[in-house]
C-alpha cells in the first residue's frame, strides 16, 4: 500500500516480485515503436493558484500573485489556436486554491462561480465553440469534481509523479500519492480516458520508479482509461537547482515505462525537457501535446521545438511521424474509428477484443465531444482529417 493510499479509499499494492523484474530492465530489452504522434495544441493556463508549493515548480503563484484567465482570454488563445490548425485546448492549473487565494474565489464569485470546476466547465465549453477539444489537468479532483467536467472534455489528466514521499512535495501542504492515485481511480470510474506519468529526478528511488508505473499498470488493468504515460525529467528552473537526470537514468526508466505497460499505453516524452533523440529505441512512441502559438506555461524556460524539429525526430529514427487527437483512437466508438484502425479498442467501445470481455455499457466520449467530432463545420473537418492521417 502506497503513502496516504487507504486514506483516500485506494486499495492498490504492487507485486515486489514484478517491481524486481522490472528493475532488471535495459534499453536493449525493448525495440523502437513504428511510428511516432505528437498533438497539436494551445496552453490555456486557466489559473496560476495551487494549494501545493512543490520546490521544483515554477508554474504556480504565491497568493495576491496568482492569476485567473477571464473567458475572454481564453476564447482569444483558442481562437488563435484554431486558425492554427490546433485541435487540442490543454487546460493546465495549480491544484484546487486552497483558502489563501482570496482573490481569486473572489473573482471567481464575482464571475458567478462557487469553485474552480464550475468555471473550467464553462472555459471547456468556450474551448468548443471556437473549434478546439479540450484536454483539462486540474491535478487532484474529487469524484465529484471530474464528474463536474467530464463530459465537455476529450480526455483529462493528472502527473502522478511518484508514489513516494519526497522531501520536493514537502512543506504544510505536501503533495500525497494517496490523493493522485484516487483521481486516476476516478477517471476509470468515470469512463474518462486520462494521461499520466512520472517525473524522474525529484528525489525518488529506482524502486519508487519501477513501483509508481506498476501502480498506473494496476489501475489500468482495473480500468483500461489510461492512453499514454508521459516520462518526464525534472529540470533546472527558478526554484530547482538540484540537477536533471542524466541521459543514462532517463534510457533506464524509459525503457521500464514501456516493458510495465500494456502495448495500447503510449509512452511519451516531452521533446522540450527530454532528449528525446536518444529515447526512441527505449520505446517512446509519442512526443506529447505541441504547440505552434502558446509556450509550456508549466516549463516557460524551455521553448516548445517547431515541426519541423519533431520530423527531425522522426527522421533520426526513420520513423514516420503523424498527428493525432487529444483523445486516443481506441476511446472512440467503432463507427468513428478510421477503416485501418488495428490497435486494441478500450473495454466498452463495440467491437473491443482483448483481455476482457466488452462492457457495452461504457461510454468513453461524451455526446458533447462526439458532436463536435463529427460536427459539418470546419473544426469537425481539421478533427476528421487527423483522425484520418495516421492511423494510431
Amino acid at each position: 500500500m502506497f503513502p496516504g493510499a487507504s486514506e483516500y479509499g485506494v486499495d492498490i499494492a504492487v507485486d515486489d516480485a514484478a517491481v524486481e523484474d522490472l528493475l532488471e530492465v535495459t534499453p536493449a530489452d525493448v525495440d523502437a515503436p513504428p511510428a511516432l504522434t505528437f498533438s497539436r495544441n494551445v496552453f490555456v493556463p486557466l489559473t496560476t493558484a495551487c494549494r501545493y508549493t512543490c520546490t521544483y515548480c515554477t508554474y504556480f503563484d504565491p497568493p495576491g500573485q496568482a492569476s485567473l484567465l477571464s473567458l475572454e482570454e481564453v476564447r482569444e488563445i483558442c481562437q488563435r489556436g484554431a486558425d492554427a490548425g490546433c485541435t487540442e485546448a490543454l487546460f493546465t492549473f495549480g491544484d484546487d486554491p486552497d483558502d489563501r487565494y482570496t482573490e481569486i474565489h473572489a473573482q471567481l464569485e464575482e464571475w458567478g462561480h462557487d469553485s474552480i470546476h464550475g468555471y473550467l466547465r464553462e472555459a471547456c465549453e468556450v474551448a468548443l465553440e471556437e473549434g478546439l477539444l479540450p484536454h483539462a489537468n486540474p491535478g487532484d479532483q474529487t469524484r465529484e469534481q471530474m464528474a463536474e467536467v467530464a463530459d465537455v472534455n476529450a480526455s483529462m489528466g493528472v502527473m502522478l509523479e511518484t508514489t513516494a514521499e519526497v522531501q520536493a512535495h514537502g512543506g504544510p501542504r505536501s503533495k500525497e500519492p494517496g490523493q493522485r492515485l484516487r483521481t486516476i481511480e476516478n477517471a476509470g470510474k468515470l469512463d474518462v480516458a486520462f494521461t499520466t506519468g512520472i517525473l524522474v529526478g525529484i528525489g525518488e528511488s529506482w524502486r519508487d520508479r519501477a513501483e509508481s508505473l506498476l501502480a498506473i499498470r494496476e489501475m489500468h488493468e482495473r480500468y483500461d482509461h489510461i492512453q499514454e504515460v508521459i516520462v518526464q525529467p525534472v529540470v533546472d528552473n527558478e526554484r530547482w537547482s538540484d540537477g536533471s537526470p542524466d541521459l543514462a537514468t532517463m534510457r533506464h526508466v524509459t525503457a521500464m515505462a514501456r516493458v510495465a505497460l500494456p502495448e495500447e499505453i503510449s509512452v511519451q516524452v516531452p521533446p522540450n525537457l527530454a532528449p528525446a533523440k536518444e529515447l526512441i529505441d527505449c520505446g517512446v512512441d509519442d512526443l506529447g501535446g505541441v504547440s505552434p502559438v502558446t509556450d509550456d506555461h508549466i516549463n516557460p524556460e524551455y521553448e516548445w521545438p517547431a515541426l519541423r524539429e519533431l520530423e527531425e525526430i522522426a527522421d533520426s529514427a526513420e520513423l514516420p511521424l503523424g498527428e493525432r487527437l487529444p483523445v486516443y483512437e481506441r476511446f472512440l466508438p467503432e463507427d468513428l474509428r478510421t477503416d485501418g484502425f488495428d490497435g486494441v479498442a478500450a473495454d466498452g467501445t463495440v467491437g473491443a477484443t482483448g483481455r476482457r470481455e466488452p462492457n457495452a455499457d461504457r461510454e468513453w466520449i461524451s455526446p458533447t465531444i462526439r458532436d463536435a467530432l463529427e460536427g459539418d463545420g470546419e473544426a469537425g473537418q481539421r478533427y476528421r482529417a487527423v483522425l484520418e492521417s495516421t492511423g494510431y
